[in-house]
């Protein structure tokens, strides 16, 4: 990248990415990257348009609201680079890296790092794709010898340190060890005794609240999840005689315990955790960007047992396990009716509202409640918990209306083959050849891996490695062009089947409206994307009849029609918004 000497300055916009909260705070810092690529665009006389953030987003996706800002700004025009400090801060995946160079060259703008090492020439452009390949080599290499040898510790009976350690216990100074810390585990105690006396995750929460006992998170409610997963059921505070952890540890391990003591277990392997960036859009013309983790349970036989001291009497954790299991759940609770807004609920504070059942003098009252509210108390979250009568009939009442107006069934579905035929990936020609572009080059690759290895250039255990690079890669370049196609394919059968749909639902639906049950009123919604939301004066509705995004659905009118939904009567064709 050379000085401009003296020509007119050229447009760049800094780019700054880290992956974590806690690198955010310290160390891989975002003020650092944006110190030095200041101080480089000023002394080769660029012209700073803008500095973009990327805070706690990872590198393994395009989803980040700080990169959806630079796209957009190099689309509107006028950016000349878009500069970041190292290469992987746009991407981690070359792949990636490969689109964001291709899109940007169509807006006659260069992306560029400061640790580049090839220049403009396809030749330049090769070392940097050989290096980013490289780079995910070693970063994936590296992560496999770490995974090995944290199974291999767990085998010799050593506990995987984390960042704090098991509520009643504490890491000895080698921090490979648990030891009993009696304060807190005193309290574990009296937790099992409520549950072995028939207490509930629920009254044990309202009684712990009570006494002013925090949680080891340190809120004053203790979430669910805690008491019954991470404490009642949890094998750690289960005693098991010599001869059962005998069972499910090796003899080197065994050989070192006491026969006369009892142990508890900390498992270790259970999960296997994955982590996936993607968003979504918001219904306001934006997006709402998530890391969704799913979590898949290992075979048992993968299960790796590590013995850690016991505090507890067997016969107390057994009992306690044996109430705890044998209570209902609340889903058994939910089955008795039919929810028309399950899983359409969401709180003004970004959470899902679940739904909560009550029971008192044998009458059931049905809820929906905040998600964060239930777990940590209203601490966490102000929005108290809205009666199923206070929500539903408002909701159906106007759905049901705009649904038996034809003019308003045709806007808004005009409205959402408009949006399909303008998301991302609609018009996907360009991006599509990209990624198949990739697989033909992911092609050469394996071919020219395998002469090396035929001609003695590479190992085997080299060319395994590097085959399964490629298998990753061309699997997300295959999963990208299918996500691509099905955009488009969606689009193109809307369009096609325009008057058709239209004619069919302005048919079908206002004689079956009125004879919907509640789970058929959910499908229903569900069509239409509903997304209803709490606000101060009534509820927000957002779906195919909100042509611009979530506008108010209709507020309650608290003199005479309180909590109803209602809709304007002077609304454009399409929209929903609030009755005044």
């Amino acid at each position: 990248m050379g000085r401009n000497n003296g020509s007119i300055p050229r447009g760049v916009i800094l780019y700054a990415r880290v992956s974590t909260e806690e690198q955010a705070k310290s160390g891989y810092s975002l003020a650092q990257q944006l110190e030095v690529l200041r101080a480089h665009a000023n002394r080769e006389g660029y012209e700073i348009l803008a500095e973009v953030e990327d805070r706690g987003q990872s590198g393994a996706t395009l989803d980040r609201p700080g990169l959806d800002r630079v796209r957009d700004l190099v689309a509107a025009g006028g950016v000349s680079m878009v500069l970041a400090q190292d290469r992987d801060r746009f991407a981690r995946e070359p792949a990636y890296h490969y689109l964001l160079r291709r899109e940007f060259e169509e807006h006659g703008t260069k992306i560029r790092a400061l640790n580049d090492k090839g220049d403009e020439s396809p030749e330049g452009q090769l070392t940097d794709g050989i290096l980013d390949q490289l780079a995910k080599y070693e970063r994936a290499k590296t992560a496999e010898r770490t995974r090995r040898g944290l199974l291999r510790k767990a085998r010799e009976g050593k506990v995987i340190k984390g960042r704090k350690p098991n509520f009643g216990f504490r890491f000895k100074e080698s921090g490979d060890q648990l030891v009993v810390y009696e304060p807190e585990m005193r309290l574990v105690e009296k937790v099992f005794r409520m549950a072995a006396e028939g207490m509930g995750p629920k009254a044990i929460q309202t009684h712990l609240y009570r006494e002013g006992i925090p949680s080891p998170t340190g809120k004053k409610w203790w979430p669910h999840r805690i008491l019954k997963h991470q404490l009642i059921l949890n094998d750690l505070y289960r005693p098991h005689s010599y001869e059962e952890i005998r069972e499910l540890v090796s003899t080197e391990v065994a050989d070192k315990l006491d026969p006369s003591r009892s142990y508890g277990v900390w498992w270790y392997n259970r999960r296997s955790v994955t982590k996936k960036h993607d968003s979504e859009p918001d219904g306001n013309g934006g997006k709402r960007y998530r890391a969704r983790t799913s979590v898949k349970m290992r075979e048992k036989e993968e299960w790796i047992a590590v013995p850690i001291p016991a505090y507890l009497p067997r016969g107390l954790v057994d009992k306690a396990r044996l109430m705890i299991e044998s209570r209902k759940g609340n889903e058994r609770k939910h089955r008795t009716r039919e929810w028309e807004l399950k899983n359409l609920m969401r709180c003004s504070c970004g959470q899902n509202m679940i739904l909560n059942t009550s029971r008192d003098k044998g009458n059931a009252y049905h809820y929906y409640r905040c998600k964060r509210e239930a777990a940590y108390g209203r601490d966490a979250c102000a929005q108290r918990s809205i009666r199923i009568e206070k929500v539903e009939p408002p909701v159906w009442e106007f759905i049901s209306g705009v649904l038996k107006d034809p003019e308003k069934i045709r806007a808004g579905l005009e409205a959402l083959i408009e949006r399909e035929l303008a998301a991302p990936g609609a018009d996907s020609s360009g991006e599509i050849a990209g990624w198949e572009e990739k697989l033909a080059e992911n092609a050469r690759l394996r071919r020219a891996y395998q002469d090396q290895q035929a001609t003695g250039l590479m190992t085997l255990d080299e060319l395994r490695s590097r085959l399964e690079e490629l298998d990753e890669a061309r699997a997300t370049a295959e999963s990208e062009i299918e996500a691509l196609r099905s955009y488009r394919r969606r689009a193109e059968e809307l369009e096609n089947d325009r008057e058709a749909v239209l004619a069919s639902l302005a048919e079908m639906v206002p004689e079956a409206l009125d004879e919907l049950s509640g789970e058929e009123r959910n499908r229903l919604y569900r069509m239409l994307r509903l997304t209803v939301t709490p606000v101060a004066d009534g509820f927000e509705a957002s779906g195919v009849f909100c042509s611009a995004g979530p506008t108010p659905a209709g507020r309650r009118d608290r003199r005479a029609q309180k909590g109803k939904v209602l809709s304007s009567q002077q609304s454009a064709p399409g929209g929903l918004t609030r009755q005044r």
